[in-house]
């Protein structure tokens, strides 16, 4: 492990690569690549992109990476695709779709494995391996999963929340809660019929909280300019800067009670009173919740 370690450090992009998927896929390698890299971690800064399927997520965030990059930005990019809920894979076909940006921007897609928030649950240590890389910029994309999408805020400096104007993205907004987790809002396709509506219920919507909204067309390339330097403004506020404290806390609660459901779930699936239980619910002599109830408090001390 000490010759991946240095060559993530060294920015190599085969170690790179590899280390991502010994991460992603949970190998007992993986804490001591982290172990060996998580003091070198401290330069990156993120932004998560998160809205419906077809807002066209993908296209915007292969524009402003080529834009930031631009600006001397060192980008990587995380696509994060949905998994199937039987056998696991995912398509992993974000790359596909922003294979115009430059070879210098690193692309990685990760399968979401069915986490919660459409943002895969290593997402953190490939950050990690990003940062500790040298990358100083790295762009989230979340799936396209509606309402779930609101724990993207949770795991980066900056949110963004993107909409279609003709796909009823307004309603949805409501109802997905979406527009009380993004710093920055955007009306992607804006050269579609129905833009300016959407852009005008946005700002209602989110105008007393003073956030940010644009529109943007990533096909015809209109706003991106506009929309990367309200960015690069908020990545160098204090407020934004000051996150990496939640985003640390919160991964370390979620990483908590992963563990404690792990082998609580082990433990009761060895458990001879979970089986007497199941046999009295199924026998009709207890109902389920407080069969439930019941048995939660005697475990838990």
């Amino acid at each position: 492990m000490s010759d991946l370690v240095a060559g993530i450090l060294k920015g190599d992009k085969r170690s790179i690569s590899r280390a991502i998927s010994i991460v992603d896929n949970n190998d007992p390698d993986s804490v001591k690549i982290i172990h060996g890299i998580f003091k070198k971690t401290k330069n990156a800064k993120t932004i998560g992109f998160t809205g419906s399927a077809g807002s066209g997520k993908s296209t915007l965030i292969g524009r402003l990476a080529s834009e930031f990059h631009s600006l001397g930005y060192k980008v990587a990019i995380i696509a994060v695709d949905p998994s199937s809920p039987i056998t696991g894979g995912a398509l992993l076909g974000d790359r596909v779709r922003m294979m115009s940006v430059s070879d210098e921007i690193y692309i990685r897609s990760l399968a979401s494995r069915g986490a919660e928030g459409g943002i895969s649950r290593s997402l953190r240590n490939v950050v990690r391996i990003l940062d500790a890389a040298g990358y100083n910029l790295i762009l989230v994309e979340s799936v396209g999963a509606g309402q779930l999408e609101i724990e993207i805020s949770k795991a980066v400096n900056i949110t963004v929340v993107i909409f279609n104007p003709q796909t009823g993205d307004s309603i949805q907004a409501i109802k997905a809660g979406l527009t009380e987790i993004g710093d920055i809002y955007v009306i992607n396709k804006s050269d579609l019929e129905g833009a300016t509506i959407l852009y005008n219920i946005i700002s209602d919507l989110v105008g007393n909280h003073k956030k940010l909204v644009f529109k943007c067309s990533a096909k015809l390339k209109k706003g991106i300019k506009e929309l990367t330097r309200a960015l690069v403004k908020l990545l160098a506020e204090e407020k934004y800067l000051s996150r990496e404290k939640s985003i640390l806390e919160n991964e370390l609660k979620d990483m908590i009670l992963n563990e404690v459901k792990e082998k609580f779930i082990e433990k009761i699936m060895k458990s001879e009173e979970y089986r007497k239980l199941v046999s009295k619910v199924i026998k009709k002599e207890v109902e389920p919740y407080n069969a439930a109830l019941n048995f939660a408090n005697k475990i838990i001390v």
